[in-house]
């Protein structure tokens, strides 16, 4: 009811707060196309962002879009070929979800802070959805183990590869197939 899946009707809102910041289908509304062109690319890393971004301003110029079936339509008739297992509007739906909860911000906010939130052995795991999150937490986790000069490493990285869900993980939780999980433990006063 919030907006978050392509595969039912429902009102373009994406919001994880409801009361905060602006929806879904508001910021389609309000959004020049160069930017919404760079939010398709950069958060949904869509390779066909310009003429979604095209087909979503020609709409708005006729109604506006405000539900979840109607944006996914609208995707659906813009992208030229469809990947196999892999709705086309996927990736739109993550790039405006990320952009109207500002979520890499908000990631990026709680990894700047983490060496003051952990006492030392104290243990931080991240589990990354798509590339962008886990990329976030791959280089801060780096950054936070590599200190330079004389400064001690405020982390031990416990995953030194990215650990990916198991075929019978997916099998039995087919959501679990784009988890990422990342761990790192405190290790400096």
């Amino acid at each position: 009811e919030r907006g978050f899946s392509f595969r039912r009707p429902g009102p373009l809102d994406m919001r994880m707060d409801r009361t905060q910041g602006e929806s879904a289908a508001d910021l389609l509304q309000r959004i020049e196309p160069d930017e919404l062109e760079a939010v398709l690319r950069d958060f949904g890393e869509e390779r066909y962002a310009r003429q979604i971004a095209r087909a979503i301003i020609d709409t708005r110029r006729r109604d506006a879009l405000a539900t979840t079936d109607s944006l996914a339509a609208l995707v659906a008739r813009s992208v030229p070929r469809r990947e196999a297992h892999k709705d086309p509007a996927t990736r739109t739906f993550q790039a405006l979800r990320i952009a109207v909860n500002q979520e890499l911000v908000e990631l990026d906010g709680l990894l700047r802070h983490l060496p003051g939130c952990l006492r030392v052995g104290g243990r931080l795991v991240v589990i990354a959805f798509h590339s962008l999150e886990d990329r976030l937490v791959k280089q801060r986790l780096r950054t936070l183990g590599h200190r330079d000069g004389d400064a001690e490493p405020f982390v031990r990285v416990l995953t030194k590869k990215v650990i990916v869900p198991a075929d019978g993980e997916m099998a039995r939780n087919p959501r679990a197939r784009s988890a990422r999980l990342r761990a790192a433990e405190r290790i400096a006063a």
